[in-house]
């Protein structure tokens, strides 16, 4: 009877050992889980932030270049080389009161 007892020891040794290996596995599976998914937002963030400094110094340029268009100087040259205006003499002027 002493070899079937031991035997039912060993038994429940074995499967006491094997769900802690299980659940050895399931949490390193969760832990390396979360760290890959870390890395990628990581990855995410950093793309992101890229992102929105390149849009901010697109911004800068477009902002620059729109001063630059509206320019009195640019649209004063314009007037007088492609459309062929003048400025008007002062008895070409007509003030309404």
């Amino acid at each position: 009877m002493a070899p079937k007892k031991k035997s039912s020891m060993n038994q429940r040794f074995t499967w006491v050992w094997i769900v802690f290996m299980v659940l050895f596995m399931i949490e390193l599976f969760s832990y390396t889980w979360c760290r890959v998914q870390c890395t990628r937002v990581g990855y995410e963030i950093s793309r992101a932030v890229a992102d929105h400094k390149e849009g901010v110094a697109i911004r800068n340029n477009l902002k620059i270049e729109l001063a630059r268009l509206k320019s009195p100087q640019r649209i004063a040259r314009i007037a007088r080389e492609r459309l062929g205006l003048i400025t008007p003499k002062p008895e070409q002027t007509i003030i309404i009161p």
